[in-house]
């Protein structure tokens, strides 16, 4: 047996491991877990450890796993302009205008992640800010990532003019006399973005670098990255370098399902730091943007029912031709009508390919329709959502898809009633990164702005032994993982988090709160807070 390296004892272990859901002291040889026990029968394992813990009745969970993140564009994140909680036009005029007086000329600005609903639901444009930034080029999102404002500047570097031509899958957004007013959608957001310099190879690694640190702060040890072959390539510099201290299944576009069939069948899939074989395509927009794709209007815009990313028979051979190389397909659905779409798709490749363990997942499954429930655990699709947004657009997804259909938002019950899995993640940048708000937002559906002490849609509530499973075994298992991580027991990854409180003996509504206290990814200390 190999040298225990650490032990802790004292604490209050949940293990994710239905065979021994309670322990109170672990043991690590490595980067393995060498046993799980009481503190009386590890007494004599603890004694040789290198290092000892008392946890002092601590709470101990497996690491979390984040099932669905955007790694290097949080990094980066972390250091631009933030517009995420401007709460009127001219706090948010006045942000940007701050943030170029701080930049040289003819710097772009870019992240924002803006929130137009925080100040009534009013679309900003160019004229907002082009007397702020008339010698910086402006490219900032919105916070979910499917709408993008651009100054006169920026435009007008991108060639984007009244003459442009629409683009399919994607809106530009024009004025009465067909001028554009700096809004773009979804694809159309493409003919701005590919005019902006792209980051360098030290930033990448640095946004990497800030990112893991930002993570391991909150508990998460592994991810699933949906990102591009460039972010592939700042992984593997990290881990030929051994700077990996979060496990990272990368996925990369639906469209190069080829290339990555040759990359798995030349190269493999990777090992426990960084694996690849995961493919993430698009099948609508979102809700935000007003461009999911519904199967009746939007509310408040009747003549709107969003729009598909992909036309629906090339999504259809692109999934068909992942699934035929034996790779695995996540794709992202909002809207009732996508998520119909997707599942009826996945239906008819898995019955023309034959029985597998191929676990379709669906990205978001934001809104489902009644009758499309139980077709998740019929089908074995993975449900890999995030809870946080149901907190968030909770706020005012009523003016968007009217009283009636708010049912359908966020069915985490109803999809785990019906037995399907369901995995947790936070879809950072576009959300905060936290494990412990995803849990609250869960467990409690108490929206941003506590209009709905009592939970927002409160039949969709789950518990908070639910919301540990989607964060730990369930996401394991919707990365083909769950024999090395997503409980805690002999022979798996040594990934878990000591937390204080312990979540089982605090009020729903203090879980935010909860502070991590230390991080454990491969047996070595990723992250302590001190005492």
């Amino acid at each position: 047996m190999k040298p225990i390296t650490l032990a802790i004892t004292n604490a209050r272990i949940w293990t994710a491991d239905p065979r021994r859901k309670w322990a109170q002291a672990l043991a690590v040889a490595g980067d393995r877990i060498a046993a799980v026990s009481t503190d009386e029968e590890l007494a004599p394992l603890a004694r040789q450890a290198i290092e000892r813990m008392d946890a002092r009745g601590r709470m101990v969970v497996p690491g979390f796993t984040d099932c669905h993140v955007h790694i290097l564009e949080g990094g980066r994140r972390l250091h631009q302009l933030s517009l995420r909680d401007a709460r009127s036009r001219e706090e948010f005029i006045g942000r940007i205008r701050d943030y170029a007086a701080r930049l040289p000329e003819g710097a772009w600005i870019t992240g924002g992640d803006w929130d137009h609903e925080r100040w009534g639901g009013e679309l900003p444009r160019k004229d907002w800010i082009d007397p702020a930034t008339p010698r910086h080029p402006v490219w900032i999102n919105r916070l979910d990532g499917h709408m993008g404002l651009a100054n006169s500047l920026a435009l007008k570097l991108a060639g984007i003019s009244r003459d442009t031509a629409e683009v399919r899958g994607g809106a530009i957004v024009r004025d009465e006399s067909g001028e554009p007013v700096g809004l773009l959608k979804d694809n159309a957001m493409a003919l701005l973005s590919r005019v902006i310099p792209p980051p360098g190879a030290d930033d990448l690694d640095k946004a990497l670098q800030a990112a893991m640190r930002h993570l391991a702060a909150l508990g998460v040890t592994s991810v699933h990255h949906m990102g591009s072959w460039s972010d592939l390539e700042v992984f593997r510099r990290a881990r030929a370098a051994g700077r990996l201290t979060t496990r990272i299944y990368a996925a990369v576009p639906l469209s190069d399902y080829e290339r990555l069939h040759e990359e798995v069948r030349r190269k493999g899939r990777g090992d426990e730091w960084l694996r690849i074989g995961g493919l993430k395509g698009f099948a609508d927009g979102s809700l935000g943007s007003r461009t999911a794709a519904f199967l009746e209007p939007f509310a408040d815009e009747p003549n709107n029912r969003g729009l598909l990313v992909n036309p629906p028979e090339q999504l259809e051979g692109w999934i068909a031709g992942a699934d035929r190389a034996g790779l695995h397909v996540m794709v992202h659905a909002i809207g009732d009508r996508g998520n119909r779409l997707l599942l009826d798709i996945y239906e008819r490749v898995a019955r023309r390919h034959g029985k597998r363990d191929r676990r379709f997942r669906i990205e978001h499954a934001q809104h489902v329709a009644a009758e499309d429930v139980r077709r998740f655990s019929r089908l074995g699709v993975i449900a890999s959502m995030q809870p946080y947004h149901a907190i968030d657009d909770g706020r005012w997804a009523e003016r968007a898809v009217g009283a009636r259909r708010l049912r359908d938002c966020y069915r985490f019950r109803s999809l785990l009633d019906s037995r399907a899995v369901l995995a947790f993640g936070s879809d950072w940048y576009v959300a905060p990164a936290s494990p412990l708000e995803g849990i609250y937002a869960a467990v409690t559906r108490r929206t941003l702005d506590g209009a709905h002490p009592e939970g927002w849609v409160p039949e969709e509530k789950i518990t908070l032994e639910e919301s540990l499973l989607a964060y730990t075994r369930s996401a394991a298992f919707a990365a083909f993982e769950e024999d090395l991580k997503g409980s805690i027991a002999a022979g798996k990854l040594a990934d878990f988090v000591m937390l204080d409180p312990d979540l089982t003996r605090i009020a729903p509504e203090e879980i935010p709160s909860a502070k991590v206290k230390l991080t454990v990814t491969g047996g070595r200390v990723v992250h302590r807070e001190e005492p």
